[in-house]
């Protein structure tokens, strides 16, 4: 049965998709059969994967214009083993979405959920059904955000909507962490926003942080998860660590589960 994460932040710009396509990057190198599900009609973590569908290639918004729409239509393997993708659509109208509750169905109905370890999806940041069906089919949220004022007022604006879902659609659903994002520890200011974060959502929220790293930028400019690209720079290392963290931490959460 898969973990699914939503990799989330009301803000655009905050890292969402560099975070989607090199943890699944790592978890796929871990042996995790590993999903990511696009649903940022920007496409960035279907570029960043590699994945360049034609135009006949099923996407996976088709499941919100098709009634009868078969999710695993749209399941791609990548280059890498372990790592699938299920492309986003540019196309795509937002708002024409009614039933938050879709893509949650379509992934058990398809039987996707059970052939994965960890489904991870690249969410938009538009308050619209797009985002909600992400929320309603996860199990936890992750919180990429830039270590600036207006990154913040991403997270209280997106906490307000976990709120909501979380009390109403999705019970089950729960905070994973906090990820700062292009950081720099030498500057103050990026200290006092993560300290600031820290503070509101609790210590053990807040995972090690990526550093600035070009060769992040010039992995994504070539289709490539930074692992592949460039193993021992920052960001590959970053990641590397960031992927411990989140995967011993939900071990952690599971062991509390079966106690």
């Amino acid at each position: 049965m898969a973990t699914v994460i939503s990799i989330t932040n009301r803000k655009g710009g905050t890292g969402k998709s560099t975070t989607t396509v090199n943890l699944s990057a790592e978890f796929a190198i871990r042996g995790k059969r590993t999903l990511v599900i696009d649903m940022d009609t920007q496409a960035h973590a279907t570029l960043g994967l590699g994945f360049s569908p034609n135009k006949n290639s099923q996407k996976v918004h088709s499941l919100f214009l098709e009634p009868e729409f078969i999710l695993s239509k749209a399941l791609f393997q990548t280059k890498w083993e372990n790592l699938f993708i299920m492309p986003a659509n540019p196309l795509f109208e937002h708002g024409r979405v009614s039933n938050n509750k879709l893509l949650k169905e379509g992934l058990k109905s398809a039987g996707i959920i059970e052939e994965f370890d960890f489904i991870l999806i690249d969410t938009p940041p538009s308050l619209d059904s797009l985002l909600l069906n992400a929320l309603v089919a996860s199990d936890y949220v992750l919180v990429p955000f830039l270590p600036h004022f207006l990154s913040t007022e991403g997270i209280r604006s997106l906490a307000r909507i976990f709120f909501k879902i979380a009390t109403t659609e999705n019970p089950s659903l729960k905070l994973l962490g906090l990820v700062p994002v292009m950081i720099n520890q030498r500057i103050q200011q990026h200290r006092k926003v993560t300290e600031n974060v820290s503070n509101q959502f609790g210590r053990n929220k807040v995972f090690s942080g990526i550093r600035t790293d070009i060769k992040l930028v010039e992995a994504f400019e070539n289709h490539t998860p930074v692992k592949f690209y460039s193993p021992y720079s920052r960001g590959a290392v970053d990641y590397e660590i960031l992927a411990e963290e989140v995967l011993r931490e939900i071990h952690r959460r599971n062991s509390i589960l079966l106690t």
